[in-house]
């Protein structure tokens, strides 16, 4: 099919997408107004349920033991193209729609800081329009939307390629809200989550302090080891740390048990179980300097993200001749007072960190942002894990301020807005038409496939959570 024929499959993609856009904003919304947390998404997930069915998918849920995982599928024969959606808030960050200062709707309560209300929304909107257009067409093509849950802390993908959700999938796309447009690019940290458990023996500890055998001490030991240790690991390395157990709150006791969390991060899989393994060291000698016991477990993990020279730069074509998504007056009006929230030169250092110059005091960014292959990310992403098994690409679109921090008060009161509806709409766009055109080119799936296959043939990949054996549900 040529150049023509391949803007007619876009325009159908994008007709399809208007069509069925007001459900899938309302979906936004409605996850939006009832935030939930990793594992705990389950007013999310019925939503979703509810409408893959109204799209005419074939819907099951609980996947793979996950009571908050879903699937839907439509479409026969042919290869499998699987959008990844998510629908999972975070922890104390509730805000009011709208308004541009601090104003929770409920004090202490969630909040959608990640934009992953739009993030599921869209995808759900791209796997429905590629479902009708593979109906319009008469092409061949299985339509699989995946509602993963857990993204935040829990590492859901990373137990759903566990259990082989995605061993029969040929391609796998996915997207992120941002400030700016444009393909994700590999370039996250591996992580994983483990829990230390000092055990030590209690005593008086004024009357009888050399009975007792401090298991505090030992976390505290723990953590002057590890901080010792940043001066020894790789510099894109990252660890952090949370005491959640310090054994009691009475200070005249000896603690006989406190427990530590560590997240270890590295640029690879082999650098962050190496520096996992060392940091296991210090626990062993904190422990051994105490004369307590030490146990540990691991709660998540997530591998690095693997990529796709092929479907990036399909992704980056599909983007280009999409453009930024179509904002208006009012959505730049309220965007410039959110920026009015934030420090002095904090919207022009997130333009430059995207490669882009800001023009005459813009907000809402109406360029696509171009390539950044060599910038190092220091985040982590479930995704990740998906892209060791299959061929993998994520776009970023623009849906909020820019300047807008991740995980914050301003991200919450964008959630609903013009621009991020717009934004969701404009990502269901992208993936959508970059699905049709491999289900339509098989070359191009093809080319996906030996870059993946290359650089799985020359690297050795280990589940982050191959050691676990459950979900950390109650955990969380």
């Amino acid at each position: 099919m040529g150049a023509v024929a391949a803007m007619d499959r876009l325009d159908l993609v994008c007709r399809s997408v208007e069509r069925r856009a007001p459900d899938h904003i309302a979906l936004s919304d409605r996850v939006w107004e009832t935030p939930e947390l990793n594992y705990e998404e389950r007013q999310s997930s019925r939503l979703h349920a509810e409408v893959l069915r109204r799209n005419g998918f074939a819907v099951s849920e609980g996947t793979a033991g996950l009571p908050t995982a879903l699937l839907g599928e439509a479409g026969a024969g042919g290869p499998v193209i699987a959008f990844l959606g998510e629908y999972d808030a975070l922890p104390a960050l509730s805000q009011q729609a709208g308004r541009a200062e601090r104003m929770p709707v409920a004090h202490g309560a969630n909040g959608h800081g990640c934009g992953h209300n739009m993030l599921g929304a869209a995808s759900l909107l791209a796997a429905a329009a590629l479902a009708d257009c593979l109906r319009e067409t008469g092409m061949e093509g299985r339509v699989r939307y995946v509602g993963c849950p857990a993204e935040e802390g829990g590492s859901g993908k990373s137990f759903l390629v566990k259990a082989g959700l995605f061993d029969d999938v040929d391609a796998a796309l996915c997207w992120h809200p941002s400030a700016f447009t444009g393909v994700i690019e590999a370039n996250s940290l591996a992580c994983l989550e483990a829990e230390f458990a000092f055990e030590g023996r209690a005593s008086h500890a004024a009357m009888a302090p050399q009975d007792g055998r401090s298991a505090l001490d030992a976390v505290e030991l723990m953590n002057v080891g590890v901080n010792y240790l940043r001066e020894h690991m790789p510099a894109s390395a990252r660890v952090h740390y949370a005491v959640v157990d310090t054994g009691g709150t009475a200070p005249n006791v000896v603690q006989p048990h406190a427990r530590v969390r560590y997240i270890v991060r590295g640029a690879t899989l082999e650098e962050m179980w190496s520096l996992f393994a060392r940091v296991c060291e210090v626990a062993r000698g904190a422990a051994t300097m105490t004369e307590t016991s030490v146990r540990w477990k691991q709660l998540s993990g997530e591998a690095n993200l693997v990529g796709n020279p092929t479907l990036e730069a399909l992704m980056l074509d599909t983007l280009t001749h999409l453009g930024a998504p179509p904002f208006d007056d009012g959505d730049r009006a309220f965007a410039a007072e959110i920026g009015r929230t934030f420090p002095d030169g904090q919207i022009d250092r997130d333009y430059r960190r995207n490669g882009l110059c800001r023009r005459d005091g813009e907000v809402l960014c109406t360029e696509v942002s171009p390539r950044q292959p060599h910038v190092q990310g220091y985040g982590s992403t479930d995704v990740g894990t998906v892209s060791w098994v299959v061929p993998t690409v994520q776009c970023k679109v623009a849906c909020y301020a820019a300047g807008t921090p991740g995980h914050s008060w301003q991200l919450v009161a964008q959630g609903k807005a013009g621009a991020a509806h717009k934004g969701l709409v404009h990502a269901a766009k992208a993936m959508a038409g970059l699905a049709f055109r491999l289900l339509a080119e098989p070359s191009q799936l093809d080319r996906a496939k030996a870059d993946h296959e290359d650089f799985t043939s020359r690297e050795t990949f280990r589940n982050p959570v191959s050691d676990v054996t459950d979900p950390p549900y109650a955990s969380q």
